[in-house]
């Protein structure tokens, strides 16, 4: 059984930056595209950015283009978001997602990713 998670949240200024990394283990020899969805109360949870299993593409959404920075780590199935000039409005719960069905890059939220449990990242100003 696969299992994702993640580590890195925490509270910081707006401006500031933050890096989020993110695990998935469990089945050997599997590669998972992966990616990052964020929530906030009342609210549906939606896309941040994906990356494909071997790393040479990746996807953002349009809010986040040009301050987000997803990337694979050394160790298999391990994913970072690099976080800057982070905005109030960044504030949510942040959300891993492994993916061997290959949706992630179209954005889209499935039951059929492999969630992690969330960390918060919380921006003030």
């Amino acid at each position: 059984q696969v299992r994702v998670v993640e580590s890195g949240g925490g509270s910081v200024q707006a401006g500031d930056s933050l890096r989020l990394s993110c695990a998935a283990s469990g089945r050997p020899d599997s590669s998972y595209a992966m990616g990052w969805f964020r929530q906030t109360p009342g609210k549906e949870r939606e896309f941040v950015a994906a990356i494909s299993w071997s790393g040479s593409s990746t996807f953002y959404a349009d809010a986040v283009k040009g301050r987000f920075t997803i990337s694979r780590g050394k160790a298999e199935n391990t994913v970072t978001l690099q976080m800057a000039s982070l905005k109030t409005e960044d504030t949510a719960v942040y959300y891993c997602a492994a993916d061997s069905s290959g949706f992630i890059a179209t954005g889209a939220v499935r039951d059929d990713y492999t969630w992690g449990q969330g960390t918060q990242v919380t921006v003030n100003s």
